[in-house]
């Protein structure tokens, strides 16, 4: 017998061969040991799950934290708190709707500043590329961020405008030489429009499916000349799948994802003026989100991040044509994919996959995603059974709009450790950067 700082039992253990019975022996920060359910240990702690699932903490690579700048919006505080609630040890954040975006090495020395002793979990960093900051990338790559995000359409917020098609190739050449990652919120801006009145209706039509399609095209297209690796973000239309499976069948290095609202929630059940529910690319119907689960079982679609994208609440009114658009659900991420997903016969591998070890490779962190020898004890203790109210007021991001309020979810997390330290409120997260080559 070793000693141990912490050994978890749980009887349906997530690891990357499968659920079963385990204890996982946690020292120094790291998994040290996976030993049988009632193996005898010598440890300063020991935690007995009993039947609660076990699963590696979740790395949400698609959030919008905001601070600096909009930190009435959301920090680094208040996110970080909510994704410990929720099961996330691990997130990126994106390189807006910070002031200043992330977009040179000032402005990512500044993001680190305001998020410092402040964070519950792991954070990293994307860089993002507009025009004009071709020279900034290699420097921002040298800097450990994960990769570059652009638009090819406008962003909502003007401090980040879009990409042309050429200034995309562009960066991409130079993403290319450092074999780094670009990605691509993609919808083709000359398919969308202002919408025509205030309905959900109206908003969804002025965002059709074919401009996600186009542009997941256009990116396809300028992967394959470039050689880069390429990712799409949050997919919300079907009509995406088809070109993504081709390219991949011919071995173009791209990779996409959706997002629990696209995979939990259909266009038929938005309420008329709850603009809580609207965001860009929108929530589409039944029949798509159908299409979807499909794409994802299959390989398809790689992995489910939150883009968690909250705004104060005088943000989300009157009506659909002018609300913000942006839905925040970094703390119920893991209950409402599980939600849906167990009703349609998925597992909690399965979720562990989706939620924590492919965004993990996506954006290539080294030591999380999965409940493995050498990886950091980054854990989760999960019950699958148990369903719960969603009450916004209760959430811990800063500001309680959500388009969950008042839907029972299932599936409550019940602990969280990082580093194989509880989380207890006491900001232990640190910063991750992406080695440079």
């Amino acid at each position: 017998m070793s000693d141990y700082d912490l050994v978890v039992r749980s009887r349906r253990a997530v690891t990357p061969e499968g659920e079963r019975p385990a204890a996982v022996a946690v020292r120094d920060g790291k998994i040290h040991d996976i030993l049988p359910h009632d193996a005898p240990v010598h440890a300063r702690e020991v935690a007995d799950l009993g039947e609660t699932a076990l699963l590696p903490g979740l790395v949400d690579t698609h959030v919008h934290v905001n601070e600096p700048g909009r930190t009435h919006w959301e920090g680094f505080a208040s996110a970080t708190r909510a994704a410990a609630a929720g099961g996330v040890t691990t997130i990126v954040d994106m390189p807006l709707n910070s002031v200043p975006p992330t977009v040179d090495v000032e402005a990512l020395q500044a993001k680190r500043r305001a998020a410092e002793g402040q964070c519950l979990v792991d954070v990293g960093f994307w860089g993002g590329a507009i025009p004009g900051n071709l020279g900034d990338l290699v420097k921002l790559h040298e800097q450990g961020v994960f990769g570059f995000k652009c638009f090819l359409s406008p962003s909502g917020v003007e401090e980040f405008p879009p990409l042309t098609l050429e200034e995309v190739r562009q960066a991409l050449e130079v993403i290319a030489g450092f074999d780094g990652l670009m990605i691509v919120h993609a919808e083709d801006p000359a398919l969308l429009r202002e919408p025509s009145g205030p309905t959900y209706r109206e908003f969804l039509d002025s965002r059709p499916g074919e401009s996600e399609r186009r542009a997941v095209e256009q990116v396809i297209g300028l992967a394959r000349e470039t050689g880069a690796r390429v990712h799409i973000l949050h997919v919300s239309s079907a009509e995406c799948l088809q070109p993504l499976e081709h390219a991949k069948r011919e071995g173009v290095r791209i990779t996409a994802e959706t997002c629990p609202h696209y995979l939990t929630l259909a266009a038929e059940q938005v309420p008329e003026g709850r603009t809580e529910f609207k965001c860009c690319p929108p929530i589409r119907d039944a029949a798509n989100r159908d299409r979807l689960w499909n794409g994802l079982a299959t390989g398809i679609l790689d992995c489910v991040v939150s883009d968690h994208s909250p705004s104060t609440a005088d943000l989300k009114v009157p009506d659909f044509a002018r609300a913000w658009g942006g839905i925040a659900s970094l703390q119920l991420g893991l209950p409402a994919v599980w939600t849906e997903a167990s009703a349609r016969g998925h597992g909690l591998a399965d979720v562990a996959r989706w939620m924590a070890q492919a965004p993990a490779a996506l954006a290539r962190i080294p030591g999380k995603g999965a409940i493995a020898p050498g990886n950091d004890a980054d854990l989760v203790a999960f019950d699958p059974r148990a369903d719960f109210p969603v009450e916004a007021a209760r959430l811990h991001h800063k500001n309680p709009v959500t388009p969950y309020h008042g839907r029972t979810l299932k599936g409550l997390v019940t602990a969280t450790w990082l580093r194989g330290r509880e989380v207890d409120g006491v900001p232990h997260g640190t910063f991750l950067e992406k080695a440079s080559t």
